[in-house]
This record gives C-alpha cells, structure tokens and sequence, in this order.
C-alpha cells in the first residue's frame, strides 16, 4: 500500500500550482455567482446558470470567448427552434416526436461538417432546443412556453457573462503566447524530424512520428483560432500564422520527399550525409546564415559528371532549406511585430478541412431514431419524468455524435450520472434540507467545486470524469426557489436520467459508426478523386488547398487504434501529396525545347491511366514506371536540363513505386505491411 498518498502534501490544495489555483477559483466563483444571480432573478431553475458557467471554463481566454460566443449563439437558435416546434405542435404530440427528432438530427448533421465554434454551436441550438421543448409538453397555456424559455436562455447567459466576468478578475495564460511558442517549438521539431527520416537506417518509429508532426501541426491550427479570439492583433496578422502553418506543412512535404529519394538512391556519396549534418546543425542555430549554408550545400553540390540523382536531391535539399529560411523569417517578424505593424505573406487558403458526409448522415439518422423511439415510449406509457430521460438522449446522441470513439464516451458519462445519483441525494437530503438560505448551502458548494477543479487538473487520466461530474453537479442537485423535498420526484428524474443516456449507448451500439477500415477507404477513395483533379488542366483545388487537405484526411484516423487503417491511409497520402508536387513542378518548369515539352506533357497524361477513384491499375502502372525509368535513362547522359527533367521524372518514379504494393480496384485492406 502507497501511504505517501495520504500525506498532506499530497493533498489536491497543497499540490496546486498558482496556475491551477487561479483557473479553480476563477470557475468556481462563476459558477456560484451564476448560480446566486439566477436564483435573485427567481428564475425557476436557476442551475443552469451554473451549469453554463461550468462548460464556458476554458482555460484561455480566446478559447473563452470563442466557446461562450457559440454557446450564446447556438442557445438563441435552438430556443426559437423550441419555440416554433413547441408553439405549432402543442395539441399534436406525435407532430411534436417528429419535428424535434427532425431538428435534433438536422443539428447533429450540421455539427458533424464543421468543427471548434460552429460545430458546437449547433450542438447547442440541438439539445437547447431539447431541454427547452421537452419540459413544455405537460403545459396547458401557451403563454408558459415563453416564460420557460425566456428563462433557459436568461439562465445560459447569466452564467456565460459570469464566466467572462471572472475572465477579466483573473485572467488566464495568454493565446498568443502559446501559439507563438507552440509554432517555435514545431519549426524546431522539424528539423528533429527531418534528422530521423533522413538517415541510412530504417526506424519503426518513422510512421509515427510523421503522423504525430502531421496532427501537431493541425491542432496549432486550432490555437491560431482561439488567438484569433483573443487579441486584435492576432485578428490582423491571422494570415500570416495561416501561411506559416502552410509552409510547415510544406516542410513536412518535402522532408517526405526527400526519404523516398534516398531510398531509391542505390549509392548516394557521404559527402551528402556529412553536409546533410551540418546543414541540419546549422538551421538549429539561433544566429543561422544563409551564406553559412550555401558554404555546406556547395561541399555536397553535383559536378557535370554527377549522376541525375545527385541533382534531384541536392536541389531538393535546398529547396528545404531555403523554405525553413522563408518561414524562419516570417515567424520572426510575427514575433515582433507591434499593433500597427501589416505584413503581407503570400496569399494562401484557409487549411481546408473535409467531412466525412457518410458519417454525418449515419449520425443524423441514429440521432433521429433514438428520439422518435423516446418519444414513442414516453407517449405510450405517460412517463412523467420521460422528459429528463429524452434531454440526457438528446445530449449524448448530438455530443458525442463526432467523438472518436462515441460508445466509451457515453459509457464515461453513465458512469458520472450514476456517481451524482448517489452524490447529490446525500447533498440533497443531507445538507440541504437543513439550510434556509441560498449563502450556507455556498459555504459547502464553493470548497467543493474548487476541489473538484483541482482533481481536474492534476489527474490527467480522470480529467474526462472531473470534468462532467463538475458540468452535471447542478442539474443533479437541483436548487431551485422554491426548493422541492419530493424524494419520488428525485429518484425517478435521477433513473430518467440514467435510462436515457443508456438508451443513447445502446444506440451507439446497435447503429454502430463505421469501422476505421471503412472511414480509412472512404478517405482514400476522396484522395484518389482529389488527386485526379490535380491532373486536369485547371485543378480545383491550388497545390497548397490540396496539401492541406491530405493532411487533414490524414489526421482523421490519427487516434484510430487500427494499425493497417491508419498506415494506408498514410501511404496514399503521402504518395499522392509527392506525386502532386512534382506534376505542379512539371507544369511551372520553362523550356524552349519541343523534346522537352513532349516529354513533360507525355508524363503527366501517363498518371492519368495508372489509378482511378477505385484503385491501382496495376497493369498500367509497371508500363508508366518502366516508361519512366527509359526517360530518365535517356535524360541522364545530356546536357544540365536534360539532368534537371531526369531528376523530376525520377522523383515521380521513387513516389509512384511506392503504389505497386497497393491493391488494385476495390480489394480490401489486407494484413499489415512494412514501412520504409
């Protein structure tokens, strides 16, 4: 037994750091002080001013504001969907079941195409619109159904405002700091990074390691949006960060490049990996010099009678290092920039991001079926307490709709409903019955809550638990004014609650969300069609939305627990992003030479016969690689553009061999296969 837990030192408020001291009492007090307004204004459940205050504590302020502005707007939305669908089907409780399981499942499809403030506003304006809609079915005047929702929304204000309040009393970390550093630490990271994939020995920690760079890089961008929230100033420069995580994408590209090549390079020279060292060494370095490096780049650069290969890679090379210059450069100048400083990057698009439709419509559709199936039930039986159970539905199914893995995270809030069960009936009929005013119930209420926020903060592993027992602690305990001592009323609402977020879990289980087998297809479906676009003409999509776009479809299965999935995924990703990049090479290299321009035209119209949306055509892609390999061979003996075109077409080469381990057409995925 480990009895250095029981020592006061180890006790959650002696542990406490000064940063988690500040974020406990900043939540805790916004959350009774919403709860004390709510409950002076005699609204009739002054709780969920308090549970507002609890979902709008984010640890930043930008995330703050972002989060508080959806949940207002997300609020105001789903109260005037409960009024029209209330107000038009209040005689008609089957019209009422359809047209709130319409709206719930039309929000939960809206929510599943976007993400941050968006996405969870219309996870508001759904079960919003459930919490109001559900406690108005027993009414009789229609005049109650605006003064119940003039109040829910009274209420989520109240505790949104108090949590700004205390924002501005004690203030968080800053956003800009974060994502300033956050970007200082990736562009480091990179060259670590570029050190582990370009190296003689092939590591199993390679593919991870990419992917992990792939989804830190994209979750910076998430920062960038709540910086964008928090300071005027990271609204002006917001392209400028948008470019410098595009460049760091691009960087992660090229790194990607730049291994395929070596592992196609049969004898590369040691001057190459010596100058490899030394040009990493000296990126690192605080005072870098672009004439330090064009010094390291001339030791390994390629002489006349160096090989195609030689070329491809150096200029490659450069190319890396230039970019990690350009972007060096930029970060510094963000860095220190005043408020009246405007700097111009080049224009880039937003880092795009795609839905996964499919899913969106199978969420929708779960989403429908288990509130239609409530309803159902609550009318046929006359369930009094039917409401609480269809609101807990309604909650589970439209927020956990998008979760990674949706069944262990209604499984999680089982588990916290069934704690605050047996937590809030000894508050509530132990403590509470005892007290006549709302100020000695706070005296037991606020050292609780900053305990709770504590144990949220220094236990990682339950911070999920801590997390809801803290959001859903007022809708357990319930303070009203007047209070209610109906211990029937208390048990059945508690059961209510449990049975609808059980009805929600068996619903995760029986319309299950797909495999990461079929997502990780589904995605690599749109890669293929995306990439056919590439090839056209016009493209859609610029070479920097698709890239991002890759990236993104990669990340999706960055959390899946499906090796084969993930790794696929992965590799059509990055073959296609490399194939990309060398088409949009080819088409921007200038020539005056009519064998040239036959050649350039002659190997991007071969990639439009090796695949299709469905899949590798073997066949045709052994007669494009063997196509390849006799161009290069013809290049390689010219002159320094022949040398230049057999490099390019080369480097198609290294990235298109990488498909002849894919399957052709629609065959499935099939037994894992090793990384190089």
């Amino acid at each position: 037994m480990n009895l250095k837990v029981l020592t006061w030192r180890e006790l959650p408020w002696f542990k406490a750091t000064g940063p988690q001291w500040r974020y406990a009492l900043r939540n805790t007090i916004a959350m009774c002080l919403a709860l004390s307004i709510a409950y002076g204004l005699d609204l009739d459940e002054p709780y969920w001013a308090m549970t507002s205050a609890a979902v709008v504590s984010f640890p930043t302020l930008g995330g703050a504001i972002g989060k508080s502005l959806g949940r207002i707007a997300g609020s105001l939305l789903g109260a005037a969907a409960a009024l029209l669908i209330a107000g038009h089907t209040l005689n008609e409780p089957w019209l009422f079941a359809f047209a709130i399981a319409a709206w719930l499942a039309l929000c939960t499809w809206i929510a599943n195409h976007y993400q941050n403030n968006v996405a969870y506003a219309f996870s508001l304006a759904g079960y919003t619109a459930a919490i109001i809609a559900f406690t108005t079915v027993n009414i009789t005047d229609i005049s109650q159904l605006w003064v119940i929702t003039q109040a829910r929304v009274c209420e989520v204000i109240t505790g949104i405002l108090c949590g700004g309040l205390m924002m501005m009393i004690l203030p968080s970390t800053s956003d800009g700091d974060t994502l300033i550093n956050s970007l200082k630490q990736m562009h480091v990271k990179l060259l670590t990074h570029a050190g582990l994939l370009l190296q003689r020995e092939t590591s199993g920690q390679i593919r991870s390691a990419h992917e992990n760079v792939i989804s830190q890089i994209l979750t910076m961008n998430l920062l960038r949006i709540q910086a964008f929230w928090s300071h005027y100033r990271f609204r002006r420069q917001n392209n400028v960060l948008n470019y410098i995580l595009h460049q760091q994408l691009r960087l992660t590209s090229v790194i990607s490049s730049l291994r395929r090549m070596l592992l196609n390079w049969s004898e590369p020279p040691e001057v190459m990996f010596t100058a490899l060292s030394q040009l990493l060494e000296e990126l690192a370095s605080p005072t870098v010099d672009k004439y330090r490096l064009a010094l390291i780049l001339r030791t390994a650069a390629p002489d006349d009678q160096a090989g195609y290969q030689h070329h491809a890679f150096w200029h490659r090379l450069r190319y890396f290092c230039w970019l990690y210059l350009n972007t060096s450069r930029w970060l510094r100048q963000f860095e220190h920039a005043d408020a009246d400083t405007r700097l111009s990057p080049p224009p880039v698009p937003a880092l795009a991001r795609q839905t996964d439709s499919a899913e969106a419509s199978w969420s929708a559709l779960r989403t429908f079926v288990v509130i239609l199936l409530g309803c159902a039930f609550t009318l046929t039986t006359q369930w009094d307490a039917g409401e609480a159970a269809l609101t807990l539905a309604a909650i589970s199914c439209v927020l956990y709709s998008s979760s990674p893995s949706p069944s262990d995270s209604v499984s999680l809030l089982m588990k916290t409903l069934l704690l605050l069960s047996l937590f809030s009936f000894l508050i509530k009929f132990g403590l509470m019955i005892q007290v006549d005013v709302l100020w000695q119930f706070l005296l037991f209420l606020f050292p609780l809550l900053i305990t709770l926020q504590l144990f949220k903060l220094q236990q990682k592993k339950f911070a999920s638990l801590w997390g809801q027992l803290i959001v859903f602690l007022g809708s357990f305990i319930a303070v009203t004014n007047p209070p209610v001592w109906d211990f029937g009323q208390f048990l059945n609402d508690n059961l209510a609650k449990v049975c609808g977020v059980l009805l929600a879990w068996l619903a995760f289980q029986i319309l299950r969300p797909s495999s990461d087998k079929r997502r990780s297809r589904r995605h690599i479906r749109a890669l293929r069609r995306e990439f056919l676009d590439q090839l056209s003409r016009h493209p859609r999509l610029s070479q920097s939305h698709f890239e991002s776009l890759i990236y993104h479809r990669i990340n999706q299965l960055n959390a899946s627990r499906d090796e084969n999935a993930r790794l696929w995924l992965l590799r059509w990703g990055v073959v296609l992003l490399n194939c990309s990049h060398i088409v949009w090479q080819l088409r921007e290299w200038k020539t005056d030479s009519y064998t040239h321009n036959a050649v350039r035209e002659g190997t991007i119209q071969d990639l439009h016969h090796i695949m299709s949306e469905r899949g590798v055509n073997h066949g045709r892609l052994d007669a494009t690689l063997d196509a390849l390999q006799k161009r290069v061979t013809q290049l390689a003996g010219g002159d320094a553009e022949d040398k230049a075109l057999a490099g390019i077409i080369w480097r198609l080469f290294c990235s298109l061999s990488q498909l002849s381990q894919a399957l052709p057409a629609e065959a499935a995925i099939t037994a894992p296969v090793r990384v190089r």
